[in-house]
């Protein structure tokens, strides 16, 4: 290894350097790739911890995850104004980044159940609580992840003298692989802690360790950036062109309706209406840029289907079996697929994929790719409408908001039977449950049992299911339970019962009650069971998305065949619709992307002026930020009732928004900028050379006229003399 020193003209001290790179861009690096992890690794749990956790509907959930990320792409507008106009990249980055790590940790504490948690049932009793913190969190994270994102990159780029073109160019690959590999590290890391099961009075789905984590690495990041700022070269603000370009346009604005009258002649373009106070240059340069704008009117569609992998996508992978064999999938790591393909799809398209086009002769100009990518994503939503459909035909009939369903479950040795509102009777063997939910629209209904008949009450919640425990001694109080969730034990013996496995203990359960419901991850699991100085174990496979009652019958014996006499009500079926159906749908949006995506920075990029990029910048992240606040706007106005419906009105309204933007691509016609700018510059010059011609023919007339003026003054003199 090389070590050697270089000079900066502005830095005026002596730096560091390995082998032609700063040692500063090492630090820059590693805090990215930190920064990077703890960003889409707090995210792809989120939409799950708003629906488990906070247990928000699909809805709502939603919305939130797309407000969320929608501040996301608004606020690096803001960073970069206050970055290039008042302190400056170092500053910005170091101050934002404090505020993202606060932010961090408040999500991680937000997500700790056993703070609120009075009565140790596993669920928080004070739920306002952790959603007002959870929110606080969410936007000092948007505040940071945004206001510093267009900062560290143009930072790192800071740290190269003007002959290292070659050495800044490797930094920015290596900068990006950075934020590839730190999303997909990410996205399957966060998932597993989630799903490891943590507390300490209950055992529930571990979020504050998947947020902890993403918590601990930015404080990495915050750290590691701190601890190079001795070598880093920090330029001084200079002013943000964002807000020359908005002051320019104002300025043509408010003088073309101060103008308006027809008294005054028009002007080729309304920007021309700039002319009195601002360079010509910089005005044709807006006019580039205004060009490039009104193309991305329509782009924003595109960001409200894709963005949705990370909620709506998500949602849907948590009604299907992800058990690929020996590999277990968690709803959440299915994003994973993105960024895998996009490694994999990049240099494809662009080795493979464009060159065969273009040997076919075909122009697929970057618009024309923008297009297709449109009209992939549509199609990956129709695949997504299409899964749904099989999905929905496996799904439980849940009740709706004006309706309750109920099961009953018969804990004594005799047959029961059981007369139900509209004269409906059932005969509920001894030890078991109906095999069947029944649905109400009551708030209360009346149930009879035996002869003569012992008639009940039952208040009915709506929007829910409930079970009905019926005890051995029907004149004994009926147990009413709810909550159809994961996995609970019913004691119908005289004694207590207490029920543990390895990850969760249900504690001792009285006679003739219920546990509280636990999460258990699928697979295997073996029960403990004990009563007294008898003991043995249990062993039932739980299958994705399922949900049981295991019901413990008062001729319960303990010893190696206790396995038999225990009844299994499946309250829900284990959900059966693989979760490999969706690849489809993660391919053709991944290949939308690349060729969306990736070809529209690139189109934008070319056809603006050089220091006009942050403005397109900041109009392309703004497209984004729009494209989530669609789908909140959609999730919240729309409200449909069947998600396939939902998918397929998102692709309709795509391939619409595709077919007016190919209009619009049609009838635009590319420019070099480049060339514009020499041409403004060489009539600049011409004129400035025709400036100076005036001026040296105005100053040689000046002076003969002040050598005859001289020569009338000496002769008038002479003749006084005379």
């Amino acid at each position: 290894m090389c070590f050697f020193l270089t000079d900066k003209e502005d830095l005026k001290k002596e730096k560091k350097v390995v082998c032609g790179y700063p040692i500063s861009i090492f630090f820059i690096v590693v805090n990215e790739f930190c920064e990077r992890f703890s960003y889409y690794g707090m995210r792809a749990v989120l939409v799950l911890y708003f629906k488990y956790f906070l247990q928000w509907d699909d809805d709502l959930a939603t919305s939130i995850y797309h407000t969320f990320v929608a501040l996301c792409y608004l606020t690096p507008i803001l960073g970069a104004i206050v970055a290039d106009s008042w302190l400056g990249k170092f500053k910005t980055i170091i101050y934002l980044s404090i505020v993202y790590a606060i932010g961090q940790v408040a999500m991680a504490v937000s997500a700790i159940h056993d703070i609120t948690d009075s009565d140790r049932d596993g669920t928080p009793n004070n739920m306002t609580f952790h959603v007002v913190l959870s929110m606080v969190g969410l936007f000092l994270i948007a505040l940071g992840t945004g206001g510093i994102k267009p900062c560290v990159a143009a930072f790192g780029g800071d740290q190269f003298d003007d002959h290292q073109e070659k050495q800044r160019r490797t930094f920015f690959s290596v900068f990006y692989l950075c934020i590839n590999g730190g999303s997909l590290l990410s996205t399957i890391i966060t998932p597993i802690l989630r799903g490891q099961t943590c507390g300490i009075y209950s055992q529930q789905k571990c979020y504050a360790l998947a947020f902890g984590v993403p918590a601990a690495l930015m404080v990495v990041s915050l750290v590691v950036f701190i601890v190079g700022s001795g070598m880093y070269y920090k330029a001084k603000p200079e002013g943000n062109i964002m807000l020359s370009v908005c002051k320019c346009i104002g300025f043509a604005i408010k003088n073309r309706y101060r103008h308006r009258s027809k008294a005054y002649p028009k002007r080729k373009h309304w920007m021309d209406w700039a002319e009195e106070k601002y360079d010509r240059l910089l005005i044709a340069q807006i006019k580039m840029v205004l060009k490039v704008l009104f193309l991305y009117i329509p782009l924003p569609m595109f960001w409200t289907l894709f963005d949705q992998k990370g909620s709506r996508w998500t949602l849907q992978a948590t009604t299907m079996d992800g058990n690929f064999g020996q590999l277990v999938i968690q709803p959440d790591q299915m994003q994973t697929f993105n960024p895998i393909l996009i490694l994999t799809l990049v240099p494809i398209m662009e080795s493979v994929v464009y060159p065969l086009i273009k040997k076919c002769g075909f122009n697929f100009t970057p618009l024309k790719r923008m297009t297709v990518g449109m009209f992939l994503a549509a199609l990956a939503f129709v695949c997504a409408g299409v899964v749904q459909l099989q999905i929905d035909k496996t799904l439980p009939i849940f009740p709706s908001t004006s309706e309750s369903q109920l099961k009953l479950l018969n804990m004594g040795n005799n047959q029961l039977e059981v007369h139900l509102p509209n004269n409906f009777t059932v005969h509920l063997p001894p030890a078991q449950a109906s095999e069947e939910y029944f649905t109400y629209k009551e708030q209360e209904v009346s149930i009879s049992i035996g002869n003569p008949p012992v008639t009940e009450t039952i208040p009915l919640v709506k929007g829910k299911r409930q079970t009905l425990l019926i005890p051995p001694t029907i004149r004994e109080e009926w147990i009413l339970c709810s909550k159809h969730l994961y996995c609970r034990f019913v004691n119908g013996l005289a004694t207590d019962l207490n029920v543990s496995t390895a990850a969760v203990n249900f504690g001792i359960i009285e006679p003739l009650t219920s546990s509280n419901y636990s999460l258990l991850k699928n697979g295997k699991h073996t029960f403990s069971l004990k009563s007294g100085s008898q003991s043995c174990e249990y062993t039932i496979k739980f299958g994705f998305g399922s949900s049981y009652t295991i019901f413990i019958p008062s001729t319960f014996t303990f010893g190696p065949n206790c396995q038999e006499s225990v009844t299994e009500v499946e309250e829900i079926k284990p959900n059966s619709v693989h979760m490999a159906l969706q690849i489809p749908q993660y391919f053709l949006i991944t290949a939308g992307e690349v060729m969306f995506s990736v070809t529209g920075l690139e189109f934008s990029y070319s056809q603006a002026p050089s220091n006009m990029k942050a403005v397109l910048q900041a109009g392309w992240l703004l497209t984004v930020a729009v494209g989530n606040f669609i789908v909140l706007i959609v999730a919240e106005i729309a409200k449909l009732p069947k998600k396939w419906a939902e998918f397929f009105l998102f692709a309709s309204l795509l391939v619409a928004v595709c077919v007016i933007f190919s209009i619009m691509a049609y009838f635009y016609t590319y420019i070099d900028p480049t060339e514009i700018e020499a041409q403004f510059s060489q009539e600049k010059d011409e004129e400035d050379e025709d400036e100076k011609d005036k001026m040296r023919k105005t100053e040689e007339h000046v002076t003969k006229r002040g050598s005859v003026k001289s020569n009338d003054s000496d002769n008038a003199f002479k003749l006084s003399k005379m």
